[in-house]
């Protein structure tokens, strides 16, 4: 797309929010209606659904956009709270860049439940401060084999952004992803399975594995 096509764009974007906001009945609309839909797939994410039980402790978790692919893969100790974030925007830069409303899928893999089946070395690895270490290591070795957009730079104290370099980290996620190759291995089939599976045609907006589940948030009304 052009230079001048995304000016387009995003004129077209600040005029549709000022009339969104124009007033206070407008503005109190525009809030509810967006918390309506941030909830709802705070529920998508986390709430018990068939067979299925509700997603809390440790996960990593990615967002893919239609157009893009997937823009960022991210972990928690706490995804009881930290999925319901994800869309709302608190303490989550992810939700005030791109709206939820147009994320393509939502990707969730519970690697806690991965664990039981894997080597004495590398269990200890993943038990340790209650998987911090471990869910840090997963999110690592997912960006670095996925690239998502998002993860791939920072921002900088001068109000620009500057690449990562992922290969170079020296990060505790960096340092500890060596020790698990048998995890990640399944989290990687997890991961694959669930960004490939078609989204439902009927029904509610959401796919559940054992180990995880996916969400596609452009399918709520």
């Amino acid at each position: 797309m052009s230079d001048e096509a995304l000016a387009d764009a995003y004129q077209a974007w600040h005029q549709a929010l000022g009339v969104l906001t124009g007033g206070a009945t407008e503005l109190i609309a525009w809030q509810e209606r967006r918390y309506r839909f941030a909830h709802r797939l705070g529920d998508l994410l986390t709430m018990s659904h068939a067979d299925s039980t509700s997603v809390d402790g440790p996960v990593v978790y990615g967002v893919q956009l239609p157009g893009a692919g997937l823009s960022y893969v991210g972990q928690t100790r706490e995804s009881e709270r930290r999925l319901r974030d994800l869309a709302v925007g608190e303490s989550h830069h992810l939700g005030n860049t791109v709206p939820p409303e147009i994320w393509e899928r939502v990707i969730v893999v519970q690697w806690p439940r991965l664990v039981d089946g894997l080597p004495e070395a590398e269990r200890v690895v993943a038990e340790q401060g209650q998987g911090e270490e471990c869910g840090l290591a997963l999110e690592y070795l997912l960006q670095v084999e996925l690239r998502p957009i998002l993860n791939g730079r920072q921002r900088t104290p001068a109000g620009e952004w500057r690449v990562r370099n992922l290969a170079a980290s020296r990060s505790r996620g960096a340092l500890t992803a060596k020790a698990l190759p048998t995890l990640f291995g399944l989290v990687w089939e997890t991961w694959r399975r669930l960004s490939s599976v078609p989204a439902p045609e009927h029904g509610d907006p959401l796919v559940t594995v054992p180990e995880g589940r996916v969400a596609f948030p452009s399918l709520l009304s």
